[in-house]
């Protein structure tokens, strides 16, 4: 589209109305040609996905494993992922994912507010821990935690404690062994295993280890990673037999890489313990390639069951066979004789590690079946699917709403309120705002509730919906084409081309909205909506009532004493609203007998208007207090989808005197609860409200009838209905 196209049509851009669904955001339309030319080069600032894993470890080794690996294994299998240090949370990420993993996080207020909200929301929260620090009962078997002193050990105590009290904040859990989905069920809902699985580039760095490193053929080498100093005690296990192999086999050594202090007891075999520090995990492939058997030794107890079998994944990547205790992790994952070999005693360690020493191709064996195993089932991008899956399942249904605006108007209210009903009922629900210029906004209210917004303008899309909804025909190309929606869905509010004068852009834009956009489903809130669309479109159309929030509606007693006020509304510009016939009709009324209100929410009055009070974009929850000061609202409308004035106004006791539309004669009767008039019929509208200002009994009957009608419509008594549009994502 050209630039000068793009310019015309932004001098049509200010249609904005008050009420009646869409018609307020329809001409919204220039802003919407401007997002289409522009898309493809704008920027997003945020991304609104899946998951946002909550990291609250600083080691860089677990922190890999339980985070970084398990984004690759989810974006392998279709779930977007994102992720953050604890310390760096922000509570508005709550509204731009669909779930969280807290990995290791210890409560902060900020976690505990971001976890209530998240929870208000629908949001579902997981804990991820890869050890049994949670709860003291089980980090008192730590041994290495007596070498404390009283306030370092207090500082530990304390992390372990606040970390089990974000865990109990959560609902499920991902637990790394089965050890710890065991303990982590006495605390949350339900908890899966997703063991620790190697990444793509670790996949990678290894498989350069096979090709460049070089083995000395004249040795063996022993190799014993202890990751940590809490360890020793893990190797003082399998001491003795290492002192007694080393003692025995001349070409035998003992590799040690990470913290250990050497026992005493190995004095005598000093000369065959080769040490190296910790280092980077790309180097870490070449290091363990040059060993020949990989120790894994760990004492027998409900912590140390808690553990993961790294050490067996890193050696299986190069094809080092693993010999490790039979505890834990590395029991349910070692197949004795086959990918590893398992021990429970000395004399096991002593055998084991002897016919590793003694046959070489026994050892080499074992480390081609492992090597085969981890390339099969512990690499993220082929292990990635139970735990998607076991995500997916936990997440609520989700919704979007797609607003050209968050612009208040009849047409995003009931957005809103159909999103504040299905977020009362259990879903997840997200208005997506599409207008390019709306300032920077993190919800809409309404009542004491809100939904949050994500503009689409600042946010990359990723996250999977199971309902899109376009809420007028400027939002629903941006619907269609959101790649990652199970449903489309279309709320049609009014016949929109009714908006726009023959000849223009908009009007068979609108049109063509309409006629049976393949994989979109029709919705509507109004009767004539629905019949328009079935018999002009032959559209399968679902149907649910339109409603009202009668507490911002309150009841108030009119005397009718004094002046009569009437309250004109709509915006003066808009042909459909036909504001100047209302202004014709009071212009002909006695001045001294009444006074004048006008509510638009975007226009002024034109110069030749008798306005006595004029109101200009009032919330949506304050117009019910214009309505109150008024006793009888003129509505001359031509085109509406669902007419909410005279309803409110009912609601509040007063009178309504209006010409019968399609949008309002689904609940106005004549004579009943309101009194109507024919199009162009001044003077008939003038008796009108003289006789509503004359006849008491007119007006009580009118006034009780009203009252009953707004009732009627409660969002409360229609909210079945309402779900039953949206039925279809549970």
């Amino acid at each position: 589209m050209d630039k000068q196209r793009i310019k015309e049509l932004a001098g049509k851009s200010k249609r904005t109305l008050k009420e009646e669904g869409i018609t307020g955001l329809a001409t919204k339309s220039a802003k919407f040609v401007y997002f289409k030319a522009s898309a493809t080069t704008r920027k997003y600032d945020k991304a609104f996905k899946d998951i946002l894993f909550i990291n609250g470890c600083s080691l860089p080794h677990p922190q890999r494993y339980r985070v970084t690996h398990q984004m690759e294994q989810l974006n392998s299998y279709g779930v977007s992922c994102d992720k953050v240090d604890y310390d760096k949370l922000d509570l508005d990420m709550v509204r731009f994912y669909r779930g969280f993993v807290f990995y290791r996080c210890p409560i902060l207020p900020v976690i505990e507010e971001f976890i209530k909200v998240a929870k208000e929301n629908n949001k579902t929260v997981f804990y991820d821990i890869d050890d049994l620090v949670f709860d003291l009962e089980h980090t008192k078997l730590i041994k290495f935690l007596d070498t404390m002193t009283k306030e370092e050990r207090d500082l530990y105590d304390d992390g372990v404690k606040r970390m089990g009290k974000t865990l109990d904040l959560c609902e499920y859990g991902i637990a790394s062994t089965t050890r710890l989905q065991t303990e982590m069920s006495k605390h949350l809902k339900e908890v899966f295993v997703n063991r620790n699985v190697a990444s793509e580039e670790m996949v990678k760095y290894s498989e350069n280890a096979l090709k460049e490193v070089v083995k000395d053929e004249h040795k063996i080498i022993l190799g014993y990673l202890s990751g940590s100093i809490t360890h020793n005690d893990d190797f003082k296990l399998i001491m003795p037999s290492i002192i007694k192999i080393l003692e025995e086999y001349d070409n035998v050594y003992l590799q040690i890489v990470g913290l250990l202090d050497l026992p005493k007891e190995m004095e005598k075999v000093k000369d065959k313990v080769l040490t190296s520090p910790f280092m980077d995990w790309k180097e870490l492939p070449h290091l363990i390639r040059s060993i020949d058997i990989n120790l894994a030794p760990l004492e027998d107890s409900i912590f140390n069951e808690a553990k993961s079998e790294n050490k067996w994944t890193e050696a299986s990547l190069v094809k080092i066979p693993t010999i490790a205790s039979n505890v834990g992790a590395f029991k349910d994952v070692i197949v004795h004789g086959e990918t590893g070999v398992l021990c429970s005693n000395e004399q096991e360690w002593d055998e084991g590690l002897k016919k590793l020493i003694e046959d070489k191709d026994y050892r080499e064996n074992l480390g081609d079946n492992a090597y085969n195993e981890v390339m099969k089932s512990h690499i993220t991008t082929k292990s990635g699917y139970n735990l998607a899956e076991f995500i997916k399942s936990k997440l609520r249904p989700n919704i979007a709403f797609v607003l050209p605006s968050t612009n208040i108007s009849g047409g995003t209210m009931v957005a809103i309120k159909h999103g504040i009903i299905l977020k009362k009922h259990g879903y997840d629900v997200t208005m997506f705002n599409i207008n390019k210029k709306t300032k920077k906004e993190t919800k809409v209210t309404d009542k004491d509730d809100y939904l949050f917004v994500v503009s689409t303008i600042k946010t990359e899309p990723a996250a999977a919906l199971d309902t899109i909804v376009a809420t007028m025909w400027l939002t629903l190309e941006y619907a269609r084409k959101y790649y990652n929606a199970k449903k489309t869905k279309y709320l049609v509010q009014s016949m929109e081309t009714g908006f726009y004068d023959p000849g223009e852009f908009e009007k068979y834009k609108s049109n063509a909205t309409y006629n049976q956009v393949i994989g979109v489903e029709y919705l509507t809130i109004s009767k004539w909506c629905q019949k328009w669309l079935e018999e002009d479109f032959h559209n399968k159309v679902k149907y649910a009532p339109n409603g009202i929030d009668l507490s911002l509606f309150p009841k108030k007693e009119r005397t009718f004493e004094g002046k009569i006020k009437i309250l004109i509304e709509g915006n003066s510009k808009d042909k459909h609203k036909n504001v100047d016939e209302s202004f014709k009709i009071v212009e002909k009324l006695d001045k001294e007998k009444y006074e004048i209100y006008y509510l638009s929410y975007d226009q002024t009055p034109k110069s030749w208007y008798h306005v006595d009070k004029f109101y200009q974009k009032i919330p949506h929850d304050e117009v019910g207090n214009i309505y109150r000061e008024c006793d009888i609202l003129l509505k001359t409308s031509i085109l509406e989808s669902f007419s909410y004035p005279p309803l409110e106004m009912m609601a509040t006791g007063g009178l309504c005197v209006v010409l019968l539309n399609e949008g309002n004669s689904e609940y106005i009767k004549d004579g009943y609860n309101a009194l109507t008039y024919e199009k162009g019929n001044i003077d008939d509208a003038i008796n009108k409200i003289e006789e509503l200002v004359n006849n008491k009994d007119l007006r009580e009957k009118l006034i009780k009838n009203g009252k009953k009608t707004a009732q009627e419509k409660s969002w409360d008594k229609i909210k079945k209905e309402i779900l039953s549009l949206y039925e279809e994502v549970k």
